[in-house]
């Protein structure tokens, strides 16, 4: 090997260990954190959705099961169908995440439609009957679960968004928020009311 050959590779080594270095300092200074919160707060917003989506998807068998036992309570299935219609129409996508205003508009179609189940559910108690239906009785408990599973999502994705947030805002993070990630905004909390926390419950 050559002289100069020898001060080719030992150049060549040294600018790849000066690479491995720099990729070293980088993740270890929160350079991936930031990305990496993003994409975890985006998948719990996933599960979010599709644990309205089960409910929404229960809700016409649910419907259908009541109507053959109490028909005359016509205003109150009337009320869930459109409210189901207009919480599935309202829809918020992961590059939708930093809209306050779009996350409020799919909470409040999904409040109003926990709101009517509620009172559907509150009606079922009129009708012994539907309470002792098969098939009223796994649907309403296919709900009440379903109901716990976005309780548990809802809260995963507000603790998954609080930890990017934090991210954009706290030491050494803040330093690649206002660089690299300079075009990154805080992600808005789904901050569900009291009311749609708690589970729609029938007692038998």
């Amino acid at each position: 090997m050559t002289t100069t050959t020898f001060g080719v590779w030992t150049r060549r080594t040294a600018i790849a260990f000066a690479l491995v270095g720099v990729g070293l300092t980088v993740s270890g200074c929160g350079y991936n954190t930031i990305p990496t919160l993003e994409e975890q707060a985006k998948a719990r917003w996933s599960d979010v959705q599709n644990q309205y989506q089960r409910r929404a998807d229960l809700i016409p068998n649910l419907v259908a099961t009541v109507q053959g036992y109490a028909a005359q309570e016509k205003s109150v299935l009337t009320a869930v169908v459109e409210a189901r219609a207009q919480a599935t129409k309202v829809t918020v996508d992961a590059s939708q995440l930093t809209d306050p205003d779009k996350l409020k508009a799919f909470q409040d179609a999904q409040n109003q439609l926990s709101g009517a189940l509620g009172r559907l559910l509150a009606v079922t108690e009129n009708y012994p009957d539907l309470k002792s239906n098969a098939n009223f009785l796994a649907l309403q408990s296919q709900l009440e679960g379903t109901e716990n599973r976005i309780a548990v999502a809802r809260r995963d994705y507000i603790d998954a968004v609080r930890a990017y947030n934090t991210a954009l805002r706290t030491f050494p993070t803040v330093i690649w928020a206002k660089t690299a990630f300079s075009g990154n905004k805080p992600m808005a909390e789904f901050a569900a009311n009291e009311g749609a926390q708690t589970p729609p419950q029938v007692k038998f």
